[in-house]
């Protein structure tokens, strides 16, 4: 065994993780001061550190130049195990953050209109009530959008009315609700039980803000018919379409769930089209851990289901 093995295998070694930072910085920089600089360190305390390590392991660690300083050999060596030990560090503390902050770290979800104009608002505060310190980003999204978000990682959680499959997601049930059509009660469409959307798409439309996910959903199957909506007005909120529609403005299609059930404010009329009615889904990533802050959100919700 070499000298310099000897003394690395039975030295007593007391050192911290800045000091491998700093020997890093210090070999990167090609200098002592460049080095401490980008360690927020002072070129006395760099240098009193680096004497330490050499003393410790018994070896030279840098070559003084003229102009700055380079690795000894076993500076190299020391030097390679030093980058190892810092990036293992980091790929730890990425894999633990998650878990050791799960109280406090935000819960990313998104979902669609319905879910959001219909349910959330109701489901929602018994999970925030029941958990103090959980966080949520909610966002809303198409159905497609939030199956590719949750996908690629960009969201935990997502809710949607997509009936297909994903070789990366889990589905599991939430809620049933129908996309129907509203008119203003004395509307000659009032007294039909049902109506096929080719029917009433060129009519005058109230609708929600261009990008939103009904809106783009409705604008997306009129194409299909070769059809463009006549959209009189956006507003923000379904509560303020349906508020339009009774006031006679123009028709929309919103959910079921959001329409009320007296009569004479609001003519609801069934839309016979197989895409009305929606099968929302909860979705996650079936090839991960879920989060623990995450699965519980995924239990509070599907226990509202009905």
């Amino acid at each position: 065994m070499t000298k310099t093995g000897s003394v690395l295998r039975h030295a007593t070694v007391h050192h911290d993780m800045t000091d491998l930072r700093l020997l890093v910085a210090i070999a990167d920089a090609g200098s002592v001061s460049l080095g401490a600089q980008r360690c927020h360190l002072a070129p006395s305390s760099a240098s009193l550190r680096i004497t330490g390590l050499e003393a410790a392991f018994g070896v030279t660690l840098f070559q003084r130049l003229a102009r700055g300083v380079r690795p000894t050999a076993a500076g190299q060596i020391l030097l390679e195990h030093a980058r190892a030990s810092l990036a293992q560090l980091a790929q730890v503390r990425m894999d633990l953050a998650p878990l050791a902050n799960c109280h406090g770290l935000p819960v990313s979800l998104m979902a669609n209109s319905n879910a959001i104009a219909s349910f959330l608002p109701q489901d929602l505060p018994g999970f925030l009530v029941a958990y103090p310190h959980a966080r949520l980003m909610l966002e809303e999204r198409t159905s497609a959008q939030i199956v590719t978000a949750v996908a690629s990682g960009r969201a935990d959680l997502g809710i949607v009315a997509w009936d297909g499959e994903h070789p990366a997601l889990r589905f599991v049930p939430y809620r049933t609700d129908e996309l129907v059509l509203v008119v203003a009660p004395g509307h000659a469409l009032a007294q039909r039980r049902q109506v096929r959307f080719a029917e009433c798409a060129m009519l005058p439309f109230v609708g929600l803000p261009s990008g939103s996910a009904i809106h783009t959903f409705l604008t997306e199957r009129a194409r299909e018919l070769g059809l463009t909506l006549d959209v009189r007005i956006q507003v923000w909120g379904l509560a303020a379409v349906c508020g339009l529609v009774t006031a006679g403005v123009g028709v929309a299609v919103v959910p079921r769930s959001v329409t009320g059930s007296d009569p004479s404010t609001l003519g609801i009329v069934t839309l016979a089209e197989p895409w009305a009615v929606r099968q929302l889904r909860l979705c996650v990533r079936s090839d991960r851990v879920t989060l623990p802050m995450t699965e519980a959100l995924i239990q509070h919700l599907q226990g509202q289901g009905v």
